[in-house]
């Protein structure tokens, strides 16, 4: 089977990365991911894509596997995931174009299956801090040296969609603090803390939610328009984080089942 250390997912409108790659299929205790794995190299680290909404976009956010794509991801021996995604902005200085480096989430999802661990052991991870340090470093250092506008944190909050948020609701997130509003970050961040992976998501601010005052409602063809343009800067961003990850893990991921199973034997 196909090795690869380092697993970048692509969200809306990103479903490309490897020029020069491989596919690998793979079955998965929990079904097939998204889509086939592509693998490759990025300044000689070996890394493996995948599209989490599918090729085709098929797969919307509640629907997509989130469990066959990390466990696959897993299977092939990566260790460090990054995840950037379509996001929208809470916080007028939060801008269009932008990128925020999250180091905090929300969960406002429902009926979403969010664990591999359903028994007879009962496993409590922590995910007090859900985004990997180590890796949020990497990605703000090399986001400002790109000159990219970048936020080095921030709080997601998810929704269920694939609905958008009602001016209420977003009116409620934009008012708790909390800067960037998602459909897929969850459980995506808490399945790769399952199997102590590396977990660092970049968010691509397509738009303004409807909370903030006089902001139309957010539309998808106006999303993936700002996804596309600035495409090539995330992909410039993406090939500059790799080969600047280190080789050792210097961050409590790997160690995140640590004490966290109770019963079962």
């Amino acid at each position: 089977m196909a090795h690869a250390e380092i697993g970048i997912f692509g969200g809306s409108g990103f479903t490309s990365l490897l020029d020069s790659s491989d596919e690998i299929e793979i079955d998965t205790p929990f079904g097939p991911p998204s889509a086939p794995l592509v693998t490759g190299e990025i300044a000689g680290r070996a890394v493996a894509f995948l599209p989490r909404h599918g090729r085709k976009h098929e797969f919307p956010p509640h629907k997509i596997n989130y469990r066959a794509n990390l466990w696959a991801m897993k299977e092939i021996g990566v260790t460090r995931v990054l995840a950037p995604s379509a996001a929208g902005s809470l916080q007028p200085n939060v801008k269009p174009g932008s990128f925020v480096v999250s180091d905090q989430l929300v969960d406002r999802t429902s009926g979403r299956i969010a664990t591999f661990y359903d028994g007879p052991a009962t496993t409590h991870v922590s995910l007090a801090d859900p985004y990997c340090p180590q890796l949020r470093h990497e990605a703000a250092a090399k986001a400002r040296a790109l000159g990219i506008d970048v936020h080095e944190q921030g709080t997601v909050v998810v929704i269920e969609g694939p609905r958008f948020a009602t001016r209420a609701e977003s009116r409620w997130y934009s008012q708790a603090g909390w800067h960037v509003i998602n459909m897929t970050q969850y459980p995506e961040a808490v399945l790769a803390r399952e199997v102590a992976l590396c977990y660092c998501n970049i968010s691509l601010i397509t738009d303004y939610d409807v909370g903030l005052e006089g902001m139309p409602p957010v539309s998808v063809p106006e999303v993936l328009k700002v996804f596309r343009e600035n495409n090539e800067r995330l992909r410039s961003l993406l090939f500059e984080i790799v080969p600047a990850i280190p080789a050792a893990r210097e961050c409590p991921c790997g160690a995140a089942l640590d004490g966290a199973v109770v019963g079962g034997h």
